[in-house]
């Protein structure tokens, strides 16, 4: 009888086990957030002001949540190689560094993400600006990321649009008021 019993027990977990396997490689391992606005401002403008990443803390959502996160600067802002490192203890806010990759003058800033915490990962951010007008500017605002199987059955419980997508809105619209008041 228990015999059955430990062959039954041993079955199921098997089981559960294969259907883990099974959804992790049936789920996608990479996401993307991206919001966008429209600013009236020359896209030169926006672009000079948003290549500096420690202006981040004017418009970013990140400084509001933790005003008092320590914070740290290698490199020339403004320039490729140069790195913006952050420890919050706000569990939104985290610990990281944000380094700037790539630079298309006036058109487009590619930057690496690093967080240490609340959990380790790597994203690839980008801020993109394409002329509407003479004086008003498309800005798009994402990363993409990846998360390795099986750590993607997180993405069964966690939106990364939902979780971080609202963040990136709020801060279009503060980079938006800030830039049309300049």
């Amino acid at each position: 009888m228990i015999k059955k019993l430990l062959i039954a027990a041993l079955a199921i977990i098997v089981l559960l086990v294969g259907v883990i396997v099974v959804t992790a490689f049936m789920l996608p391992t990479d996401f993307k957030v991206e919001r966008e606005t429209t600013i009236n401002k020359p896209k030169a403008d926006i672009y000079n002001y948003t290549k500096m990443l420690k202006n981040q803390n004017e418009w970013g959502p990140w400084f509001k949540k933790e005003p008092t996160m320590k914070q740290e600067f290698r490199g020339t802002d403004g320039e490729v190689g140069f790195v913006s490192y952050w420890n919050g203890t706000n569990k939104e806010v985290g610990e990281g560094e944000q380094e700037i990759k790539k630079l298309t003058p006036n058109e487009r800033i590619d930057t690496e993400l690093r967080f240490k915490r609340p959990f380790e990962s790597k994203s690839d951010a980008y801020l993109t600006l394409e002329s509407v007008s003479e004086n008003q500017t498309k800005v798009k605002w994402g990363f993409t990321g990846s998360m390795p199987r099986p750590a993607n059955l997180f993405m069964l419980v966690m939106d990364m649009d939902k979780e971080v997508g609202k963040d990136f809105g709020d801060g279009l619209n503060t980079l938006k008021q800030i830039m049309e008041n300049k």
